[in-house]
């Protein structure tokens, strides 16, 4: 049993006792993609996270809802980068079929309550009762079981950007209610100065800190944003939580096209030289 597993509460989420366990889970971002149909791509794939980005992309509610609703049907985890504080949208998020909310800037406890207040059911939150909800295939429920069971299903991320909430870390961590912390490890290179040198050594100080303090309050701690593997691995063994931060649509979109585009360049380039140089060819030669 690894030291996450040890020490990280089990009366949550499922997703995070498979973490703390140390199992990998591959995570696919969602910023271009507008139909159900990416989930299916990625569950086939092999991942077991989708994250929708409403930060970075004009992705609406409804969309956000329905590719969350159809990861929940094929038993994968549908969380949501919201681009605000704001209670009415994470409500109506988590009443769609979100299983997880990713909070970015914050940088006090009490910022981080209120992501708190609007996910979590009381006496821990001040979620909005509903009757039916997705996550739970829509079975009817008394309040207080259907409480427990959104809970359960839900997960809190709250992203550290900035050297203020990389300072709070501890006090944030420390809220009941808050599942995983989440350096943001770009926005926060800008913010010390170091602008994307993600090795920077104030960076991995930053990182290896959050990781303490969400250890030291029986939570996860992730950091993402970077693309190199080794420095995945690293944080891996520093004791960040295997989340694999693997893909994102709008990448993968450009690379592959990329790819494609390139190839047949070079078929074409590769035709044209074993053509016969004739003055005859279609269009030429008057």
């Amino acid at each position: 049993m690894s030291d996450q597993a040890r020490t990280v509460r089990h009366d949550e989420s499922t997703v995070l006792e498979r973490l703390a366990r140390g199992e990998p889970l591959l995570s696919l971002g969602i910023r271009n993609a507008r139909t159900a149909e990416i989930v299916r791509i990625a569950s086939t794939a092999g991942f077991g996270i989708v994250w929708i980005d409403l930060e970075h992309s004009s992705i609406s509610i409804d969309c956000a809802v329905q590719i969350s609703a159809t990861a929940a049907d094929l038993g994968i985890e549908a969380w949501v980068r919201v681009p605000e504080r704001e209670y009415g949208v994470i409500g109506r998020l988590l009443d769609g079929g979100v299983t997880g909310i990713v909070a970015p800037r914050v940088e006090t406890a009490e910022e981080a309550q209120q992501i708190v207040n609007a996910a979590r059911f009381p006496p821990r939150g001040r979620r909005s009762q509903i009757a039916l909800l997705p996550q739970i295939g829509y079975r009817k429920l008394s309040a207080a079981e259907l409480m427990v069971a959104a809970d359960r299903a839900t997960t809190i991320h709250i992203l550290l950007e900035s050297a203020k909430g990389i300072d709070n870390a501890g006090a944030i961590a420390a809220i009941d209610g808050v599942d995983i912390l989440h350096v943001g490890m770009n926005d926060l290179s800008v913010d010390l100065g170091h602008v994307g040198n993600l090795r920077h050594p104030d960076m991995l100080l930053a990182c290896k800190r959050v990781i303490a303090a969400a250890h030291g309050h029986r939570k996860l701690a992730v950091a993402g944003g970077s693309s190199d593997p080794e420095l995945c691995l690293e944080l891996l063994n520093a004791g960040a939580a295997p989340i694999i931060i693997a893909a994102i649509d709008t990448d993968v979109l450009s690379a592959g096209l990329n790819q494609r585009a390139q190839e047949w360049v070079q078929r074409t380039q590769d035709w044209r030289k074993q053509l016969p140089v004739t003055s005859d060819t279609v269009g030429g030669g008057r």
